[in-house]
């Protein structure tokens, strides 16, 4: 029991960690998220600009968040204190941001709020492709902001 309990806290302060640098990198110098795109099994794929595969959760609707609290952690929103920056192989005209119930301004893709996944821990991997988490459907997105269905 207690292995258990040190694998969540562990898994927890490595989710919080990579929150805490993906906040602090969107408030470096005021400047936007970064997305752009790669390839991986499942296609080409949008990613933050560490290289991290972006998802969406279908339980969001209306350009609104339903990822929060412990949701959050596992699937940390993609934040940003500017104007998103389209990077290779994203159309600036398809990102936005949207108000956080926290106050934080997250990223969308085509309306989609993206989200990465605390179980990728590499450049472009899709972990959380697929996956039914917090009531809801988890998939990765095409450079066009659809919904990649390709199974976790």
């Amino acid at each position: 029991m207690k292995a258990i309990h040190l694998a969540v806290a562990v898994a927890l302060a490595v989710a919080l960690a990579s929150l805490s640098a993906a906040t602090a990198g969107a408030s470096a110098g005021g400047s936007g998220a970064g997305v752009s795109t790669t390839r991986t099994g499942l296609g080409r794929v949008a990613v933050d600009s560490h290289g991290r595969t972006l998802y969406l959760f279908e339980k969001d609707k209306r350009g609104h968040s339903a990822c929060s609290g412990l949701c959050a952690t596992y699937w940390p929103p993609l934040l940003t204190h500017g104007k998103p920056v389209a990077m290779a192989g994203v159309k600036r005209s398809l990102l936005g941001t949207i108000r956080r119930s926290d106050g934080h301004r997250q990223v969308t893709l085509a309306g989609h709020p993206l989200y990465r996944f605390s179980g990728d821990s590499k450049r472009g991997q899709t972990n959380g492709e697929g996956l039914d988490d917090f009531g809801g459907g988890w998939d990765a997105l095409t450079p066009s902001g659809k919904k990649i269905e390709g199974g976790g």
